[in-house]
C-alpha cells in the first residue's frame, strides 16, 4: 500500500504579512513626531537630540523595512544583500528605540511590561525578527 503525498502550497511571500503593518505604525509614529519639538522631549523627559533620532528613527527604520524587502525581491535580485542589510539595520534600529520606550515607562518588573506592555513588546519582537531574520524569511 503506497500512502499518497499532499503538495501543500508554499507562500514564500508571507513575510509581507509581518512587513507591512509593522512598517505602518512605524512609520505613522515617526510622522506623528515631526516636526521635531524641544517642548514635546521635554515632556518625556528626553533630550533634543534623543527625541530627533526617535522621531526619524521611526520613520526611517519603517521605511527601510519596506524597501528591504522589495530590493529583495526575485525579479529585483541584483541588489538583494543590500535589501537584506537594510532590512536588519532597520530592525535593529526600531528595536532599540522600542527598548528605549519600554523603559521610559519604568515598569516595576519584566512580568508588568510582559502583561500590560503588551503592544510596544509585540512591536519589539516584530523587529527584533526582521533585525535577526532580514529577508531570509
Amino acid at each position: 500500500m503506497k500512502i499518497a503525498k499532499i503538495q501543500i502550497p508554499e507562500f514564500c511571500m508571507s513575510h509581507w504579512l509581518l512587513r507591512i503593518p509593522l512598517a505602518i505604525i512605524f512609520i505613522q509614529q515617526g510622522l506623528m513626531k515631526i516636526p521635531v519639538d524641544i517642548e514635546e522631549a521635554e515632556s518625556y523627559g528626553l533630550s533634543y537630540l534623543v527625541w530627533w533620532f526617535v522621531a526619524y528613527g521611526e520613520l526611517l527604520g519603517g521605511i527601510g523595512i519596506i524597501a528591504g524587502g522589495i530590493l529583495a525581491l526575485k525579479y529585483i535580485n541584483i541588489w538583494d544583500w543590500v535589501g537584506d542589510m537594510i532590512t536588519r539595520f532597520s530592525g535593529v534600529t526600531l528595536c532599540c528605540i522600542m527598548t528605549g520606550v519600554i523603559w521610559i515607562g519604568e515598569p516595576e518588573s519584566f512580568m508588568d511590561v510582559l502583561l500590560y506592555d503588551n503592544l510596544h513588546v509585540l512591536l519589539w519582537v516584530g523587529a527584533l525578527f526582521f533585525a535577526l531574520r532580514g529577508n531570509n524569511s
